[in-house]
């Protein structure tokens, strides 16, 4: 199982964005500071500005959401998720690209984490 950490602006926001549109569930609740959730093989911890992951570092550099490592979706149907996804608000970084495993796009969580959307050849 994979583990990923999203720091996020607002936990319960992120919540309902993950469930909503990508399938996650909820696993377990720590307050307003942090939600674990899953999806197959995968946790995501989402870590609010509360949790002690968002604890300035040595250097004074302080954890934010953003930047652009991220986890990848797998899709059936990813034009009709994205316009979904767009009708309702959600940001993207790009558009549909096509390569040769198939096409992807970048989404962003309300807090702007990427999430990339796969559909396979």
């Amino acid at each position: 199982m994979a583990t990923v950490r999203y720091m996020v602006k607002d936990v319960e926001t992120a919540v309902t964005f993950y469930t909503r549109f990508l399938g996650f569930e909820v696993i377990e609740r720590w307050g307003s500071a942090i939600t674990i959730m899953g999806k197959g093989d995968l946790q995501l911890w989402l870590s609010g500005p509360e949790t002690s992951a968002a604890r300035p570092m040595p250097d004074g550099r302080q954890p934010e959401p953003g930047g652009w490592n991220r986890f990848v979706i797998e899709v059936e149907d990813l034009p009709a998720l994205v316009a979904q996804m767009k009708q309702d608000g959600v940001s993207f970084r790009n558009d549909i690209i096509s390569g040769p495993g198939g096409q992807q796009i970048l989404a962003e969580d309300p807090s702007g984490n990427p999430i990339e959307l796969f559909a396979p050849r």
